[in-house]
């Protein structure tokens, strides 16, 4: 069973930067995989705002994070970043992690349902 373990949210002002990490830990399989970051405010749905495949060539972004969030991966680690650039109080909400295990998941990574192991979130408040 795979755990994901999400780490980096806090408070910061308007303009600043966060990094958020995400460690896999359990059984991944043998073949690469996707993992993603959502996050989700008190009264909105739940968004998809990048995800990427282990096995690399493939990412995606949310047009919210497009041009201010890089997704990256450090796969000796099993872990996976989301750099935030120039926050906004848009931004404020619990940020989760998700893996997406099955093996052809890259052709899909804009696809939130086929994500099937979350994490607990970290919390992220910019402040204007």
């Amino acid at each position: 069973q795979v755990r994901l373990v999400e780490s980096g949210g806090g408070s910061v002002q308007a303009g600043g930067s966060l990094r958020l990490s995400c460690v896999a830990s359990g059984h991944t399989g043998s073949s690469s995989y996707c993992m993603g970051w959502f996050r989700q405010a008190p009264g909105l749905e739940r968004e998809e705002v990048a995800a990427t495949y282990t096995g690399g060539g493939a990412t995606f972004y949310g047009d919210s994070a497009k041009g201010r969030f890089t997704i990256s991966q450090d796969n000796a680690k099993n872990t996976v970043y989301l750099q935030m650039n120039s926050l906004k109080p848009d931004d404020t909400a619990m940020y989760y992690c998700a893996a997406n295990l099955d093996p052809e998941c890259w052709k899909r990574l804009w696809a939130t349902n086929e994500f099937g192991t979350w994490g607990q979130g970290t919390q992220v408040t910019v402040s204007s």
